[in-house]
């Protein structure tokens, strides 16, 4: 491989050199990137360079023969790795002229912010234009280690109407969680309202919502009212539950709040109480947590909703992630023993 003189595209915009370098060549570590800029043999606009130093569209930046490049990734236009674009491409379930409808994996944020890094889903739509102009609008968001139904929109018309849909409970959504011991009664309806507790950890991760009782909302400004109603399709001894919820209103956090307010955090779920280690003893306790994996197990089943052009009334069904598809394996639990909607008995 030759010494390379490449330009930074309009759409690679303007970030880190390191970053942009790692994005074009994805084999290449971040202790190569630093060790070639401090040697001089990467070079923007003929100049020396730090890792850290930023480039923007125009720079034509020296790449020296990389060490095990193989054939490097090139310059790919959006500016997104092969595994990356592979990644994002097989999450897709659905996709027309007007919407996609993905299968977000556990882990990847659904947009960037404060300590989330630069990978994730919405900046990952250029792999999701397939042939047209634009880039699709996310219309909601999952967090970052929820998986499940995560919608986008190949217009700003579109991203309105389904938003709006959202906003006014015309569509619907449906979660799978497995969480400590069973609630009692078996189903029913959280009504605490949400509000942010005060402060922030390092970099904003540590953000938390609290919950607070109806009565006491006046009390409480700054909190919202929210409301999840939850059905118990299967549980294990008083340990643990396979729980459908459904959230009536759309919180930070409120599936996940509300579970731990009752008394039964989603498993793997470290920021409301989730882990084994917080409940020793109690929910699934040490005998069990060890088998189970770590990982956040809440999951975005299902989504109906009409279709914003055809009016068609549309459902949509994730399979699980597999982290919870090895839970459902060692709890001997089948996906086809309990009823898609359990909700559409009781209204």
């Amino acid at each position: 491989m030759t010494v390379q003189q490449l330009t930074v595209t309009e759409d690679e915009g303007e970030q880190r050199l390191d970053k942009w370098l790692r994005r074009r060549f994805p084999h290449v570590t971040q202790g190569a990137v630093e060790k070639l800029c401090r040697t001089g043999q990467i070079r923007v606009d003929s100049a020396r360079a730090k890792a850290s130093d930023r480039v923007a569209p125009g720079m034509t930046i020296r790449v020296p023969p990389l060490p095990d490049a193989g054939a490097p990734a090139g310059p790919r236009p959006h500016g997104i790795s092969a595994a990356d674009e592979k990644m994002i491409q097989s999450a897709v379930l659905w996709k027309d002229e007007h919407i996609i409808i993905l299968n977000k994996p556990a882990g990847l944020p659904s947009q960037g912010g404060s300590g989330q890094g630069d990978r994730h889903v919405d900046g990952l739509t250029e792999a999701l234009k397939f042939g047209y102009k634009d880039k699709p609008k996310l219309v909601h968001r999952l967090d970052k280690d929820t998986s499940g139904i995560l919608m986008l929109a190949r217009t700003d018309r579109i991203a309105r109407a389904l938003s709006e849909a959202l906003r006014h409970r015309a569509a619907r959504k449906i979660y799978w969680a497995v969480v400590a011991g069973v609630p009692h009664p078996r189903q029913g309806s959280i009504k605490f309202g949400l509000m942010k507790a005060p402060g922030r950890g390092r970099g904003g991760e540590g953000e938390k919502m609290l919950c607070v009782h109806p009565a006491k909302m006046a009390d409480h400004p700054g909190a919202k009212r929210a409301q999840t109603d939850y059905f118990t399709l299967w549980f294990l001894g008083a340990r643990l539950s396979w729980m459908a919820l459904e959230p009536v209103t759309g919180r930070t956090h409120q599936l996940r709040a509300h579970m731990a307010e009752i008394g039964h955090p989603i498993l793997g779920d470290g920021k409301y109480g989730g882990s084994a280690q917080d409940n020793l003893g109690d929910g699934w306790g040490g005998s069990i947590g060890g088998d189970l994996s770590k990982k956040l197990h809440l999951h975005a089943r299902s989504l109906t909703v009409e279709h914003p052009i055809t009016k068609k009334l549309m459902t949509f069904t994730a399979p699980l992630p597999d982290h919870m598809a090895r839970t459902w394996k060692l709890m001997d639990w089948k996906e086809n023993d309990v009823p898609a909607d359990p909700f559409e008995q009781i209204r």
